[in-house]
């Protein structure tokens, strides 16, 4: 299966606000943290449709993801944060008490999504 490198580009959504007043254990909550958003031209070229899924990985480690396409600059991926984007990150927070989480450098593999 095709890798390909894209700019990954982590940030909360308005979605997640309102997910405060319900609360995190619930699939709602897990859809959101789960869900990648990729240009349409991008998901076309690791061969990927809506609703399938990819692995992305950084140096620090890796993560499983639903695709969506979007309105997102072709090469750059938005995900909500939440515990797969934490498998992401590093340790190091440079003293602001959040690791470093915008513009990484990711491979995107898609996942052999007929096994779904």
């Amino acid at each position: 299966m095709a890798t390909k490198q894209f700019l990954l580009n982590p940030s909360r959504t308005g979605k997640q606000g309102t997910q405060i007043n319900i609360g995190k254990d619930n699939d709602e909550y897990e859809s959101i943290v789960n869900t990648l958003t990729m240009h349409p031209d991008d998901m076309a070229s690791l061969g990927v449709s809506q609703g399938d899924s990819v692995v992305v990985r950084t140096e620090y480690g890796e993560a499983t993801f639903n695709c969506e396409s979007g309105n997102t600059p072709e090469g750059m991926l938005f995900v909500p944060y939440g515990p797969p984007t934490c498998r992401l990150m590093g340790a190091v927070t440079d003293g602001t008490g959040m690791p470093m989480s915008k513009g990484w450098l990711v491979e995107v593999e898609p996942v052999d999504n007929e096994l779904k």
